[in-house]
């Protein structure tokens, strides 16, 4: 009988790990640059002022000591949302230039959709969630 149970338990959580009842985390990772504070990076700055207005980089290498790279992704559920990369290039430890690609303008909005609708006045109403309602149900 234990055998079974155990054998039953494997089971129903192989099972529900695949069926999306297994809560999967929201994944961050590097530093979420904004087009805003790009608009503050002049060429000549010092990495000191480029630490201030960027914060630290993602990637200090090596075997490039005159290039720093901010690179973010986000991941909701195991899917890519969003991603962008800055690199700031020096020459003499004053920037010389730097490269963008598919920075978001605003922090909030680019971040989470779900924030957009709040920040435009409306509400995020979607009602209940499926396990609300089965929470729900249960209880009665």
């Amino acid at each position: 009988m234990r055998l079974f149970s155990l054998i039953a338990a494997s089971a129903l959580a192989v099972f529900l790990s695949g069926c999306g009842l297994v809560y999967k985390m929201e994944v961050n990772q590097g530093n979420y640059v904004t087009q805003d504070m790009v608009t503050k990076l002049k060429e000549g700055q010092s990495r000191q002022q480029v630490r201030l207005v960027l914060g630290t980089p993602t990637t200090e290498s090596v075997f490039h000591k005159d290039r720093w790279d901010y690179a973010y992704s986000l991941e909701r559920r195991g899917s890519p949302i969003t991603s962008h990369k800055l690199t700031v290039l020096f020459v003499d430890d004053k920037v010389q230039s730097w490269t963008v690609a598919n920075l978001p303008t605003s922090p909030v909005v680019d971040r989470d959709p779900a924030y957009a609708i709040l920040e435009k006045g409306g509400s995020k109403d979607d009602g209940p969630s499926w396990w609300s309602k089965l929470g729900d149900w249960w209880r009665k």
